[in-house]
């Protein structure tokens, strides 16, 4: 196929938009609500649609201040996604239905644009219930541009993280990320130092109950490392995925596991075998303590205030 000027391939399918280029092929999907393929030179990037997570593995200090009951809305949210809007803009045309069938017959299958920006809209399973917008803007590089913004509202109980999680088929080989040293938190940045760091592989620290670890705060770029797919036919070698700050630098955490495989194992030789990576970026994230375990709370500056609005950004490319 031969890109024009360019510019960005779209495709109208019944339940699906595509936007292709030289090197990447994206595809959003209306009925799951969301970015359904992610491939980036014949790479899927993509196990499951990317979603807002709303929860981070409980701490010994945590569970010991009883934060992990007062947030238990959060996990149902952060497991189920309800996608109730989806708004499409292509270039300067705003659509006011999705063009599914029988608009999309309208097009051909040589449409062309300069940006495709999509905005999925997502109720929280809470009471009350509150909204979160994921809006993805693709350039004619094919770089995504992506803006998530939560929106506060009263009565909320207390936020575990705000951020959103990838999951991807295979494991890491390791990741390349420039911002601080070491495991960081909201409260444990002070001794860490800014630099560039190479992270072999994808280590979970072995606490004797599994909880919250890997996170690193204030990061302006991470490139993730894969030499597998599903297909054990495919010798592709080494492949990478790179995430840049937009506004301000993003925060992150990249292991094998979901918060919720975490939180289910009460011992660290309950968690399964690793097979996937599972990789969030985070706007907000809820201090993890460490005062003691026996009903000390986070410091009131770490907590994340579920009443208020948080909005952060980054870049896929």
């Amino acid at each position: 196929m031969v890109y024009t000027n360019n510019q960005l391939h779209v495709i109208y399918g019944d339940a699906t938009l595509g936007v292709n280029g030289q090197d990447f092929q994206y595809i959003f999907s209306y009925e799951r609500g969301g970015l359904e393929s992610l491939k980036v030179q014949d790479k899927e990037w993509l196990y499951r649609t990317p979603t807002p997570t709303f929860w981070r593995a409980t701490t010994d200090n945590d569970r010991g201040s009883g934060f992990n009951l007062k947030a238990a809305q959060w996990l149902g949210s952060d497991m189920f996604a309800k996608c109730t809007d989806i708004h499409l803009k292509v270039d300067n045309h705003d659509f006011s239905k999705l063009p599914i069938a029988p608009i999309d017959n309208e097009f051909s299958n040589q449409e062309y644009a300069n940006s495709v920006e999509i905005t999925f809209t997502y109720q929280t399973l809470t009471i009350p219930a509150t909204e979160v917008k994921i809006i993805y803007n693709i350039d004619n590089d094919g770089h995504i541009h992506v803006t998530m913004h939560y929106y506060g509202k009263k009565g909320l109980p207390p936020l575990p993280v705000i951020g959103m999680r990838f999951i991807m088929p295979t494991l890491a080989t390791g990741f390349d990320y420039q911002g601080l040293s070491g495991e960081t938190y909201p409260d444990r940045m002070a001794g860490a130092s800014h630099g560039n760091f190479h992270i072999q592989g994808l280590p979970v620290t072995k606490y004797l109950v599994p909880q919250e670890n890997g996170m690193h705060m204030q990061t302006n770029k991470l490139t993730i490392t894969r030499n597998t797919t599903q297909n054990n036919a495919d010798t592709f070698g080494k492949f990478n995925l790179t995430i840049q700050q937009d506004k301000q630098p993003f925060n992150f955490s990249c292991i094998p596991y979901t918060a919720e495989e975490l939180e289910n194992a009460t011992h660290i030789e309950e968690l399964p075998l690793p097979r996937r990576t599972v990789l969030v970026i985070a706007g907000a994230v809820r201090g993890v303590g460490g005062i003691d375990s026996w009903g000390s709370d986070v410091e009131d500056q770490y907590h994340i205030d579920p009443e208020q609005d948080h909005e952060f950004s980054f870049i896929i490319n």
